[in-house]
């Protein structure tokens, strides 16, 4: 009996070393019986979570804590760092912000929006600019035209106005700001219109038509674009 527990011991070790790919034998390769089920359990077993969405866990995504902007970046300070802003995050790559050639219109300091490809440009001294991936308005409600950021707010209060309402009656009347808030981290006014270049707590709807025509950016995109625009920023959309 002794021997027997010595052999199914040194088993055991040997499996806690190998991982998975020892976990995934055939059967019948350790002589079946206690042994067998030892060796093989956590292939054939449920205690495993799949995973979902790509975070390896069930209930969803799960916030990240915001990486630090690349360093293609070191080049282009800000007055101050981007706070941290804990999001959780599943968008196209292609999105991802990045400086750019840009022989666009508009000039160094100014923001041109793409509706169509779904890119927000900063344009930069020297024929390159910032991109950034938006959200867009839903079919009938994308706009074009030139207006300037005349306001900006940190975490700032969502007021759904009577247009929206009247089409969602069941949104809040007023929601305070913070991480829950559809306006996300940062919020820039555009003229005297109701829209708005703003973050969002939906960073998976980034790169599509989702809004009623504002611009929505990922929290740490709006963050960064918040930091080097000043009120009286021109904004062409195009």
């Amino acid at each position: 009996m002794r021997a027997k527990w010595s052999v199914a011991l040194t088993a055991l070790a040997i499996a806690g070393g190998c991982g998975p790919a020892m976990a995934q034998a055939e059967p019948g390769r350790y002589g079946g019986g206690f042994i067998e089920y030892l060796m093989t359990r956590d292939a054939q077993g449920p205690g495993r979570r799949p995973a979902v969405d790509g975070y390896g866990a069930l209930g969803g995504p799960r916030p990240v804590a915001l990486a630090q902007p690349p360093a293609r970046f070191a080049a282009l300070p800000t007055s101050s760092a981007p706070e941290d802003v804990a999001i959780a995050r599943t968008v196209d790559p292609r999105y991802a912000r990045q400086v750019v050639a840009y022989d666009g219109p508009g000039r160094a300091g100014q923001i041109v929006i793409d509706t169509n490809a779904k890119y927000l440009y900063l344009i930069q001294p020297g024929g390159q600019a910032i991109r950034y991936g938006i959200g867009v308005g839903r079919p009938g409600f994308v706009w074009t035209g030139a207006k300037t950021i005349t306001a900006k707010r940190e975490w700032p209060d969502w007021t759904p106005p009577a247009e929206m309402l009247r089409r969602r009656p069941d949104l809040p009347r007023h929601m305070t700001g913070g991480p829950e808030n559809p306006l996300g981290a940062r919020a820039m006014y555009l003229g005297t219109s109701l829209y708005r270049i703003h973050g969002t707590n939906e960073p998976h709807t980034i790169g599509q038509n989702v809004s009623s025509g504002c611009i929505r950016m990922m929290n740490e995109d709006v963050v960064d674009l918040y930091e080097r625009t000043p009120v009286g920023t021109r904004v062409e959309v195009i």
